[in-house]
């Protein structure tokens, strides 16, 4: 996706930003205006290419992720703890990507009639995905110090 879809949209947005890269989140003016810049190919680029490659996504994120804290956990004897559900974060992630998926498909098969609640709920989604996914990679490093910190104790004692 980083290497063909979105640079292909790219090529036709006027270099603003595509929804699903804005974690901060957007407004029914961006996205009008984004969605009147990409023109009829640009939006069908969006809804036939970007997003279907973008339905896989969410699943091999969440699981995948999950698996790769679940196994630093679990060197670090921690995994059969209430640490365990800290996997849980990349899955909630990616629910929150197919919820801001299912309403970029809504809203580009919609325009021009986007309503204020099919952005509000789409940048939502937007927002909580982006904060899930930050607080993942910030306990996987944080995990990954640890093992890192455990690993070099242990050689000098």
């Amino acid at each position: 996706m980083l290497i063909i879809t979105i640079p292909e949209i790219m090529k036709f947005s006027g270099d603003m930003k595509i929804l699903d890269m804005m974690p901060t989140g957007y407004d029914v003016q961006y996205v009008s205006t984004l969605f009147n810049t990409l023109g009829t190919t640009g939006r069908d680029s969006y809804l036939y290419h970007q997003l279907p490659l973008d339905l896989i996504y969410p699943f091999l994120f969440g699981i995948s992720s999950c698996l790769i804290l679940a196994y630093f956990l679990n060197k670090l004897g921690k995994l059969e703890s209430s640490l365990f559900y800290l996997c849980l974060l990349p899955l909630l992630s990616g629910l929150f990507d197919y919820g801001e998926n299912i309403g970029i498909i809504n809203m580009l098969k919609d325009y021009p009639n986007i309503s204020t609640l099919q952005v509000q709920t789409t940048s939502f989604f937007t927002v909580v995905k982006s904060v899930f996914t930050t607080i993942y990679f910030i306990i996987l490093i944080i995990t990954l110090l640890a093992l890192a910190k455990n690993k070099l104790f242990t050689r000098k004692v």
